[in-house]
């Protein structure tokens, strides 16, 4: 009977054994094969280029979030589990989610193992299904070398680290063991730390400490929230999957960072211009999904859609370039603008499964600059902006100077989708019906592509006279 274990815990198991061998036995079963059946969980590593046979894999589900490998092999006791063959799995944010992939040493044992669903650890009952090799490896397989080297020492007991100082150091973590009543030692000093960083070497705050025997595992776990400087640090039974797991996850998450393409070197029209004017023909909208795009907008305006002007749809994001939740969008009038706000306002957007239900505001080209300002003078971003090429040196004449002569205005490209009822010009910006020209002196005027008139949407500017 083993030291470290529970007297009565195993003195039951060893008396219903009896029981069911005596019963075997009267039934005229004769035991030709003896085979030996393991009461320890061995540690091993496994490799991401190892097979793993599917028929020896099962999923535990429902598991105390608290349950260590060893715990997770008694659960299967009497069955022998494959060296480091229990793989505790992790949530996206690196905590342990009730689930482990447990490996068997042949498929006998994994079929009796799946006949434990349902079975209990303490109040909660466990959840067993079949699982693949390839669902064992992607867990539990690593190639880390640093990880290999750690984990081929021969500890026993691995315990890991969370909430550590970024800049703690490796004898901060001994003093904070030996500390401890009764005080426990770490194996093999510094060489025993496993400090879990990012490939740029910033430290995660994550460790891993290995004990030598089985009776340290106790008095460590005894520091659980005890503090090194100003921060408790939690602590937990681990294995070496986990080990693998976590080294594997902070190598993921680097190399799938999303590579941002530099921005189109077009023209924009200026902010400042986009979002000026008293006129209530825009709309705001506040509560869109981060992942929400142009043709999602179209989609739950409706028929409102078709009141937008050419590239009217700006999206809103904040300091860092990501999505803020809100659009900005140009109508082709106040009628237009108050219409879509009193009948989309708190109706629902539909988002793969996620229903959001929107605001939707009437609101003008100052109102938005002054919500994205903030009362500054230089507001966060709409879609993302550039300048114009610089004006040409010659001056421009004044509305009066020639009767009908029409000035050219260089093309305006826009990044966004368009609206339905684009016309047929992609990249030619037309903001308005055409207008008698020369416009009267008091009104301030823009000329477009096409030499159509523009209600200006920014504040008035008159061209200098000819020199």
């Amino acid at each position: 009977m083993p030291e470290s274990g529970d007297a009565s815990f195993f003195g039951k198991e060893f008396k219903d054994m009896v029981n069911i061998l005596q019963r075997m036995i009267h039934d005229g079963y004769k035991f030709d094969v003896i085979e030996t059946v393991q009461l320890h969980l061995e540690p091993g590593i496994c490799s991401k280029n190892e097979e793993v046979d599917s028929n020896c894999v099962v999923r535990a589900r429902g598991l105390p979030w608290q349950s260590s490998d060893q715990d997770i092999a008694r659960f299967f006791i009497g069955l022998n589990v494959a060296k480091g063959g229990v793989a505790l799995c992790l949530s996206s944010v690196g905590r342990r989610n009730g689930e482990a992939l447990v490996r068997f040493t042949n498929s006998e044992h994994r079929d009796m193992a799946l006949k434990r669903h349902k079975h209990h650890i303490g109040p909660r009952y466990i959840e067993v299904y079949r699982a693949t090799g390839e669902d064992f490896v992607n867990v539990a397989g690593g190639s880390n070398n640093e990880a290999q080297a750690f984990l081929t020492k021969g500890a026993n007991v691995i315990i890991r680290m969370r909430g550590l100082p970024y800049d703690c150091t490796a004898k901060q973590v001994i003093e904070f063991f030996e500390q401890g009543d009764p005080p426990c030692h770490v194996m093999d000093g510094e060489q025993g730390l496993l400090f879990v960083r990012k490939p740029d070497g910033r430290s995660t705050g994550d460790a891993f400490v290995l004990f030598r025997d089985e009776s340290d595992a106790p008095k460590a776990l005894a520091r659980h929230r005890e503090t090194i400087g100003t921060r408790y640090i939690e602590l937990f039974r681990s294995t070496t999957a986990e080990v693998q797991q976590v080294l594997n996850r902070t190598m993921e998450s680097y190399e799938q960072q999303p590579i941002i393409p530099p921005p189109l070197q077009v023209p924009l029209l200026p902010q400042h211009i986009i979002t000026s004017g008293t006129r209530k023909d825009c709309i705001r909208l506040r509560g869109l999904p981060y992942e929400a795009q142009v043709e999602h907008i179209l989609e739950f305006l409706g028929d409102h859609a078709k009141n937008i002007v050419f590239q009217g749809v700006h999206m809103v994001y904040n300091s860092q370039g990501q999505p803020s939740g809100e659009a900005f969008i140009q109508m082709d009038g106040e009628t237009s603008a108050f219409s879509a706000a009193q009948l989309r306002h708190h109706r629902y957007m539909s988002f793969g499964k996620k229903q959001r239900y929107i605001e939707v505001f009437q609101c003008s080209g100052e109102d938005m600059n002054l919500v994205l300002s903030g009362g500054l003078a230089q507001p966060p971003q709409l879609s993302p902006v550039a300048q114009l090429p610089p004006a040409p040196a010659k001056p421009m004449l004044s509305p009066g100077g020639l009767g009908g002569y029409v000035m050219p205005r260089p093309l305006v490209y826009w990044p966004y989708p368009s609206p339905p009822v684009s016309p047929p010009h992609p990249h030619l910006v037309i903001m308005c019906p055409d207008q008698t020209f020369p416009p009267p002196l008091d009104q301030p005027w823009g000329v477009g592509c096409m030499g159509t008139m523009m209600p200006p949407l920014c504040p008035p500017i008159h061209p200098s006279n000819p020199a």
